[in-house]
């Protein structure tokens, strides 16, 4: 009940920012998807060969100078599980791992996970 007030809560919000910049729409929704979570698979290919997989990703961020201003690097970079044998279920040899991929180099593919 506690979760679904605050769910509700916050899509009052995002209803009441129409009036807002989209980098506050976009910060309100990301908020709501944080507190909600989320089930997403990354995909990373080479030529057309599944390479890597990752899942039970919550959210893929990108990646933000640290020399004071807000400059965003060509990286992002997220936490979710290796899946090694890429059959979308977390076994028991599979751990949650960091992750980053280029802007300009990685063929992607994020989504939410089917199963």
């Amino acid at each position: 009940m506690k979760r679904l007030t605050g769910i509700v809560l916050l899509a009052v919000a995002l209803s009441l920012a129409g009036g807002c910049t989209q980098e506050t729409q976009n910060k309100l929704g990301r908020a709501l998807q944080n507190y909600t979570g989320t089930n997403g698979v990354l995909d990373v290919y080479a030529g057309d060969k599944l390479v890597k997989r990752f899942i039970n990703i919550d959210k893929i961020s990108t990646a933000v100078s640290t020399q004071g201003s807000s400059v965003s690097r060509p990286y992002r970079f997220g936490y979710g599980v290796l899946d090694l044998n890429q059959n979308y279920k977390k076994d028991g040899d599979e751990k949650k791992v960091y992750f980053e991929f280029s802007d300009y180099s990685t063929s992607y593919i994020f989504y939410e996970n089917p199963s």
